[in-house]
């Protein structure tokens, strides 16, 4: 009889890529996935993972356990869905991914919500970036992934996965308190081009938004300081060492020295729920949805803030400016 446990272990290694990204996921040691995959070896009389550098790889035999886990996992998958579908109440484990910003602004109060509401759900988090969340959820690897996307990079659409809209996330310019554009009322991206950029990596979302966006303006933008983490870029601001484009979901406390302007038209990305379509009968689906939302309208109509540091810089007047960039 082949382990469902075991077959989950390589199915992680598979999906993340290796032993310690799959314990990562599984809450587990590294030991001890490597001790499941070695006792699922012994159990089929076969090789599964083979060295190849520093990392694994899959062998033939291996692919063809992780096809039969995939099958596997939506059977017990569709079970859990039916009994507590008839139960009628949020039950079993809870997978949640979400995007960094989220997991830090958004996915605290949600998740403290359903525990206090509905203490039989088994809550998990996991943080990655919005695309790898999606993959994810189609994988049947979470349940429930908190993803992001600008305009000109939509999130994929996979077959299978259905999303709703939690909200639109603005973001504004961060500048030193010294900068000679910190006293303006709103900025464009004509006047923002050619400064010394803090932003986050190639190959995110948000680089790739900022990249293009100031490029349309015929600039070839200078990424000199690069970090995944906006409380970093809040630090290089606050140095004085160049401006930042900061979401307003997550942002940390301002320290002094740092301002707020707004850009004009405003950047907004898209937050989206995103679920298994085998999944959206849970009753524990529908009810993180509903409670995503609904912490999202009581933080307003622009999500979380920073608190009092985001308002040193005053608002433009609404009818003299156009509205936000809408992500579709």
């Amino acid at each position: 009889m082949l382990d469902l446990a075991r077959l989950r272990a390589l199915h992680a290694v598979y999906t993340h890529g290796s032993v310690g990204a799959a314990a990562t996921a599984l809450g587990y040691t590294p030991s001890a996935v490597s001790q499941q995959i070695a006792k699922l070896e012994r159990e089929t009389g076969t090789v599964l993972l083979e060295r190849q550098g520093r990392g694994v790889a899959l062998t033939d035999a291996a692919h063809l356990l992780v096809s039969t886990a995939q099958k596997l996992m939506a059977i017990v998958e569709s079970a859990e869905v039916a009994l507590e579908e008839q139960r009628g109440r949020p039950g079993g484990q809870l997978t949640v991914a979400a995007f960094p910003t989220a997991a830090c602004g958004l996915l605290p109060a949600v998740l403290a919500g359903l525990a206090r509401e509905h203490p039989a759900l088994d809550l998990r988090l996991t943080e990655v970036d919005s695309r790898q969340s999606v993959e994810l959820v189609a994988r049947g690897v979470v349940d429930l992934a908190v993803a992001h996307d600008w305009d000109i990079t939509p999130l994929p659409a996979l077959e299978g996965v259905e999303r709703a809209v939690i909200g639109d996330d603005r973001c504004d310019v961060l500048l030193p308190a010294g900068h000679r554009l910190a006293g303006r009322a709103s900025l464009t991206r004509a006047d923002v081009a050619r400064e010394r950029w803090i932003c986050q990596p190639p190959g995110s979302m948000c680089h790739a938004w900022l990249v293009r966006t100031l490029r349309e303006v015929g600039t070839e933008p200078d990424m000199a300081f690069q970090s995944g983490e906006y409380a970093t870029h809040v630090a290089l601001v606050a140095a004085g060492l160049g401006i930042a484009l900061v979401p307003r979901l997550g942002r940390v406390p301002l320290p002094e020295g740092v301002v707020v302007v707004p850009l004009v038209p405003a950047p907004v990305r898209s937050l989206y729920a995103v679920w298994r379509t085998g999944a959206a009968r849970r009753p524990s689906i529908a009810v993180a949805v509903e409670m995503l939302r609904a912490q999202w309208e009581s933080a307003g109509a622009d999500g979380p803030a920073a608190g009092p540091a985001a308002e040193r810089a005053p608002e433009p007047d609404p009818e003299s400016v156009p509205g936000p960039v809408a992500v579709p």
